[in-house]
């Protein structure tokens, strides 16, 4: 029963401490709590995690009803439609997944003035796969402007979901191309800091290649039921 109990601060403080080990520098996690009851995501925020990853607004919104008196940190990591840029504007802290410019004046127009500025991802598709959300590389400056002449919009780096190759080399390639991208960003945006790749199966061959923001799920909550 004790071991059970344990479990969640058990997998958080192994993440965690494999984090430290796989960077140079303090890096970010986010927990991927789709499919998660709120109850085993207040679980894990009481053991410090505040930062939790959702990919459909509906779901998110429930469980920040039933969490409004936990401090969390949520960002939206799946696709956006332009019809949810009202819910993640005024109820998300972070967007991880920006795509087309047209959402830029949508999200802009809804984030509360009361609020911080939305914190915003742009997302690459970095080897063109139809399955895939994102911008192609030639296009991450003109939708970054577009983010970055917004007062209510923060624009904070890249995120994306490289292919994921079997042989290692190749996906490594992947994330040091994600980081040349990220590197030209940053050249450009002062405030460019942020740049969110590797999941449960790969974060440390991220964090290695200059993540400083990784999404894990099924590493830190368990296999789903």
């Amino acid at each position: 029963m004790t071991e059970v109990a344990n479990a969640p601060f058990d997998r958080l403080t192994a993440i965690r401490t494999r984090i430290a080990a796989a960077s140079a520098a303090p890096a970010t996690l986010v927990a991927v709590s789709k499919t998660q009851p709120a109850a085993r995501v207040r679980e894990l925020y009481r053991l410090g995690q505040t930062a939790f990853g959702e990919n459909y607004v509906q779901e998110a919104l429930a469980k920040q009803r039933d969490l409004a008196d936990c401090g969390i940190k949520w960002h939206l990591i799946g696709p956006l439609q332009s019809n949810k840029c009202r819910e993640v504007a005024r109820h998300f802290d972070w967007l991880q997944t920006l795509d087309r410019a047209k959402l830029v004046p949508l999200l802009a127009r809804e984030r509360p003035t009361d609020a911080p500025p939305l914190n915003v991802l742009v997302q690459v598709n970095l080897d063109d796969e139809d399955s895939k959300s994102g911008v192609a590389p030639a296009d991450i400056d003109a939708l970054a402007d577009r983010v970055a002449a917004e007062p209510r919009l923060r624009l904070r780096g890249l995120m994306a979901i490289p292919k994921p190759w079997p042989d290692l080399t190749r996906r490594g390639a992947g994330f040091r191309a994600l980081r040349a991208l990220f590197e030209g960003l940053r050249e450009r945006h002062s405030g460019v800091d942020t740049l969110s790749m590797g999941m449960s199966e790969d974060f440390e061959l991220a964090l290695a290649e200059g993540a400083t923001m990784v999404r894990v799920g099924s590493a830190l909550f368990g296999a789903r039921a």
